[in-house]
């Protein structure tokens, strides 16, 4: 290009390189143009130059690229140590709400807080229970302080108040079972008896959602006798209004009568024994006339001696009362219990229960002991005069009218997978019932 004096002007490469340039030049001057800027170039130095160029451009974007991550790796670094420091150790927050009047349980939060520590986990939360405060309100505090699983420590009644204060927040509740029933325990398979097995499902074991069961009293017994000790229906009524949680069985009728009148001093030197035996000054009680109501069919009118409704089905003493129960189908299962003639009643219908734990029934006609099964997602029992009505082997008092519902998936719980049970040994809690480490009770923590 030439710069002349109207301007820019494109001329051919050939007139200003090489020898060309000074013919060039003298020709221009006769013209009358004067050149000011020259650029003599040729194809392949040009090519040169702006591949020099790209590729000058292609290492400063790299390296600008490999800076900036190695910044930022460097900074990552710097601040993992601080965050490892800080959250140490990295293992769940873990509270035990412990019912003390329960065997070894002094002994057992020095066995806990061992065994959370040799796991790597930070110190557990401890919690004890009160005769005015089952574990509701303790289970509440520790949700507050962070807990990130809940373990019961007791029986079913401590299990049961765990399970009313954490349903819906999605926090795993964990059982150590001490009590005498220990029903969730055997339906999750939860050993029972062997606190080691127990505690590493609760501390390392699988969380699963599982169906609650609820029971609103919808009406009293306006006759029922004076019972101070009973801080839900102080003058012996169910309180109406009042809800409860169950996990296992509630039921009004036989059974309730049953779980009322059992000794709570003999229940403590022989365990579930005690409600047979209460049982037996039952068994020539009435028979009760009951209106039922399934979902949104019409209501029926029966006469048996019980009727309960069950969110799982194993009773102690290996006995099945609802075969087809599943703690996480989203139905209750109704059992409606009834017999005739006496002692002879009582003993076919202990049979069908125990040849249904087998997966064996028979629908013989005019049987005079019998048990009944169906299922709902809600029924409402009424009766002509007041009942027992009990939830997991808890009273709430004699009323005339429930309605008992399902909550499906409300509650998560821990339950047994696949691990080796045998690390429990090295936690350092030891065995109530199997000093010897007998491992037949191990078999059941298989899911």
């Amino acid at each position: 290009l030439a710069r002349t004096r109207s301007g820019w002007s494109r001329r051919s490469l050939r007139s200003i390189t090489g020898s060309a340039y000074a013919g060039s030049e003298r020709g221009q001057q006769q013209q009358g143009c004067r050149p000011t800027t020259v650029l003599c170039m040729t194809a392949w130095q040009i090519a040169l130059t702006v591949t020099t160029l790209v590729l000058a451009l292609t290492a400063l974007g790299i390296s600008v690229w490999v800076y900036r991550n190695h910044r930022r790796l460097a900074q990552s670094a710097a601040v993992a140590p601080e965050k490892q420091t800080r959250n140490e150790p990295a293992g769940q927050l873990v509270a035990f709400i412990a019912n003390p009047t329960k065997p070894d349980v002094a002994e057992l939060q020095t066995a806990v807080q061992r065994a959370c520590a040799t796991l790597g986990m930070p110190t557990p939360l401890w919690f004890e229970t009160t005769a005015e405060d089952p574990g509701i309100g303790q289970t509440r505090d520790a949700l507050d302080q962070g807990a990130e699983v809940v373990v019961a420590l007791g029986g079913d009644g401590t299990v049961r108040a765990v399970a009313e204060a954490i349903t819906g927040t999605g926090v795993p509740m964990a059982l150590l079972p001490l009590g005498t029933g220990n029903l969730l325990a055997r339906n999750l398979d939860i050993p029972i008896g062997n606190l080691e097995d127990a505690l590493l499902i609760a501390l390392e074991g699988r969380d699963r959602a599982i169906d609650v069961g609820w029971v609103e009293v919808l009406e009293a017994d306006p006759s029922a006798a004076p019972d101070p000790d009973d801080a839900d229906a102080p003058d012996g009524r169910a309180l109406v209004g009042s809800k409860h949680i169950f996990l296992v069985i509630a039921g009004l009728g036989f059974d309730a009568a049953m779980v009322a009148d059992t000794d709570s001093k003999l229940k403590a030197r022989v365990g579930w024994i005690a409600y047979f035996l209460s049982g037996i000054r039952h068994l020539h009680g009435r028979r009760i006339e009951m209106q039922l109501s399934l979902d949104d069919h019409p209501p029926v009118r029966v006469k048996v001696r019980t009727v309960m409704m069950g969110n799982c089905g194993k009773l102690p003493g290996g006995l099945t009362l609802m075969p087809d129960a599943v703690v996480d189908d989203g139905l209750l299962d109704i059992a409606a219990l009834d017999t005739r003639g006496g002692i002879a009643g009582w003993a076919q219908l202990f049979g069908e229960v125990v040849m249904q734990g087998f997966g064996v029934s028979n629908d013989l006609p005019n049987k005079i002991g019998r048990i009944d099964h169906t299922q709902c997602q809600s029924i409402t029992v009424r009766v002509r005069e007041g009942e027992q009505t009990q939830v997991d082997g808890d009273i709430i008092g004699r009323a005339r009218a429930i309605r008992s519902w399902v909550d499906p998936g409300a509650l998560t719980v821990r339950v047994p997978r696949r691990i080796r049970l045998d690390r429990a040994r090295s936690l350092g809690v030891t065995s109530t019932d199997d000093p010897d480490g007998d491992d037949s009770s191990r078999g059941a923590n298989e899911a």
